[in-house]
């Protein structure tokens, strides 16, 4: 067996459970090492309910002997198991529901263990469902990690947990890529070890320098990729003659707004860029709402006007088809006389075909895509600009890949993401940055608040009466179906449950990532179109459409996500004239999940929001809610985890410096390594 192997390859694991794991995207023995755990439970010491002081956010263990016999109440809906440890003055009532078998397992005058959460009710402690150990079992756990793994219906902890076991339990299966004088040099633990830790800790310190190692592998294959493809590509001369550059600044002339400082600051940069001796290579970043789109249009624009080809790639079939549709709506409006060209995965063969004729016929086109675009078939016509938008999306094999479609063409890329310039420096070290830090000053703020679960009832009033004056609402979960194990909103049962609030007039529509492509894009097409009024949907929505219309974005369990991203999401709205709203459901008792948020309510400054996030989160949080997922790493976080970042990156340049080929014997399984995240990024390209 090795990481290629098919999942079958895994004793107990059959086609079906082969085709539940393939729900979670793991086909291979190499994917399933990947899926690390969401987090941890640490058993605690028992403790005798007389020793129970104070309540603490996790889980209790209460020893206790059994002094009365359990109650069994029968309701309308379920049976209820009660039973009263404890003595005068220090009791706790332990609650089961639809558990009736439970009485015959809790013997009066034996010891056993409670564990489970604890709170105040009625003025006396209460467990609900807590789990029952004997004395004995519960010690063999006591202070031992279990992890808690992310799952889907069908695919149990306990599974989860018996198949890791027996990957790791291959001492063949892993190689070391790191070269030894790399992981002493930045105090790094061997990779078996890491991986081994990472899912089965024997302690918090054992845990922790899993982590940093599998962290570190992260950013540095990340890097390295990026920065190995530079040095073979090196700096390019510009073979493209841009003339006039007015005519760029009197299309924006006749805009019926105005760019913000910031947006002339950068299509300045831009077009010095285009005109200079070397091919440009920069990334705009520019927050949610910011007008980056606007100025990839007269870039574009700027190529056709000088009779080049450029194109712009987009994360979604919606989005592209949105810019296209803008484009043309723009040419007409300035009576420019350029093509522009649709091309994307989901049309018939007869309407490729038509797109690489016009991409043939037109010298001057402008054109609009998705992955398409990078398809072998597809051939340019002196392609002079390619842009990607919402770059975290790709990857640098797929802009490079990009980029290759032409003769050296300028490369601009577009990112929502608020990462903090130093950053950025690194994570796109090839490129120079411009930042977009305003927003237009037409559009108005969305307002925002949180509020806990308790709030549900008018918030769906709320989103009743938006939708009555003709708005559309999103409403968010951070789950597609439910899950063991992980508490939190999940669109199916939520979309049902919605049909029963709103009236029949409303439309609702369900968006999640497990939707065939088509499908997604059916479901957004109907929701751009006021055809779906409220949709219910996971965190695909994050990038995908713009819709104006939209006045309403409302996130159940806000505190399971990372500010970074849900201030993307709040960006779905406050697009159009009207106010927008978020409401962020704070499903958490945490004071720290409540201060958190509060930083988003009270402001709508990304970057300020990364910053703030950062600051009061630190790096000795080690448990923190990842804000970087778009940027495609499985643990690492590009704010909690910066001085990692730093590391990698000074590492990556140390190797690249001494041995440019990684020719080298130490460099030998650094070399197989980047060739296999090559072909990752490769089979991901054609999927």
């Amino acid at each position: 067996m090795n990481q290629d192997s098919s999942i079958t390859g895994i004793k107990g694991i059959g086609e079906k459970t082969k085709e539940l794991f393939a729900k979670m995207g793991v086909y291979t023995v190499g994917d399933i090492l990947l899926r690390f755990p969401r987090t941890y439970i640490q058993y605690p010491k028992a403790e005798p309910i007389d020793e129970l002081t104070s309540l603490t956010e996790e889980n209790h263990a209460i020893a206790a002997k059994i002094e009365r016999t359990p109650v069994v109440k029968s309701g309308r809906r379920m049976q209820v198991t009660l039973l009263t440890i404890g003595g005068t003055g220090h009791q706790m009532q332990m609650i089961w529901y639809r558990m009736p078998y439970i009485k015959n397992t809790l013997e009066r005058g034996k010891y056993f263990v409670f564990y489970g959460t604890v709170h105040i009710k009625d003025n006396r402690y209460v467990m609900e469902q807590p789990a029952v150990y004997t004395p004995e079992a519960y010690q063999k756990i006591e202070g031992c990690f279990l992890p808690v793994y992310s799952l889907t219906a069908g695919i149990s902890n306990n599974l989860m947990i018996k198949t890791m076991r027996q990957v790791l339990d291959d001492n063949e299966l892993l190689w070391d890529f790191l070269p030894a004088d790399i992981r002493q040099e930045y105090q790094l633990c061997e990779y078996n070890y890491a991986m081994k830790q990472i899912h089965f800790p024997d302690t918090m310190d054992s845990l922790i320098a899993a982590r940093h190692r599998l962290v570190f592998d992260e950013f540095f294959l990340f890097i390295m990729g990026m920065q190995y493809q530079k040095e073979k590509r090196g700096r390019q001369e510009n073979p493209f003659v841009m003339q006039n550059p007015e005519f760029v600044f009197s299309l924006v002339e006749k805009l019926p707004y105005e760019l913000t400082g910031a947006q002339l600051r950068t299509l300045r940069e831009v077009t010095e860029n285009m005109q200079g001796p070397f091919a440009m290579q920069r990334l705009i970043q520019g927050d949610v709402g910011s007008g980056k789109t606007i100025l990839a249009f007269l870039a574009m624009a700027w190529c056709a006007h000088n009779g080049f080809q450029s194109a712009i790639m987009a994360p979604t079939e919606v989005l592209a088809r949105q810019h296209y549709e803008n484009f043309i709506e723009l040419c007409e409006q300035f009576g420019l006389p350029f093509h522009v060209v649709l091309l994307t995965g989901s049309m018939t063969a007869r309407q490729k075909r038509s797109a690489y004729e016009k991409l043939a016929l037109f010298p001057e086109a402008m054109i609009v895509g998705t992955h398409a675009l990078i398809q072998d078939k597809v051939f340019y016509t002196n392609l002079a600009l390619v842009i990607t938008d919402e770059q975290h999306r790709f990857g640098v094999r797929q802009r490079d890949t990009f980029a290759e479609k032409g003769d050296r063409p300028h490369v601009l890329v577009m990112s929502a993401t608020p990462i903090p310039r130093t950053l950025a420096i690194i994570i796109y070290g090839d490129m120079d940055i411009s930042v977009i830090d305003e927003v237009p000053a037409k559009r108005l703020p969305v307002k925002n608040c949180v509020v806990g679960t308790g709030y549900r009832q008018k918030a769906y009033e709320f989103i009743l009466n938006e939708v009555k004056k003709g708005h559309q609402a999103y409403i968010i979960c951070p789950l597609v179906e439910a899950s063991e194990g992980v508490q939190g909103e999940n669109v199916i049962d939520y979309t049902k449950k919605l049909a029963g609030v709103f009236p029949d007039e409303v439309k609702l529509g369900v968006l999640h990532g497990r939707m065939k492509s088509d499908k997604k894009n059916e479901i957004m097409e109907l929701f751009a179109q006021n055809q779906i009024q409220v949709l219910v949907s996971t965190t695909v929505v994050e990038v995908g459409v713009n819709v104006p219309n939209a006045t309403v974005m409302m996130i159940e369990n806000a505190d399971r996500f990372g500010l970074a991203q849900l201030h993307q999401l709040r960006g779905r709205v406050g697009r159009g004239d009207a106010q927008s709203y978020c409401i962020m459901i704070n499903s958490s008792d945490s004071k720290t999940s409540q201060k958190r948020l509060e930083i988003l309510n009270q402001s709508n400054d990304g970057f300020f929001i990364a910053s703030e996030d950062l600051k009061m989160r630190g790096p000795g949080d080690f448990f923190g809610i990842r804000q970087s997922g778009d940027l495609a790493f499985s643990l690492a976080d590009i704010y909690q985890d910066a001085a990692v970042l730093k590391e990698a990156s000074e590492a990556v340049k140390q190797v690249l410096e001494e041995d440019p080929d990684l020719e080298k014997e130490s460099h030998k399984n650094l070399k197989r390594r980047m060739q296999q995240v090559e072909e990752e990024q490769l089979s991901q390209m054609t999927l």
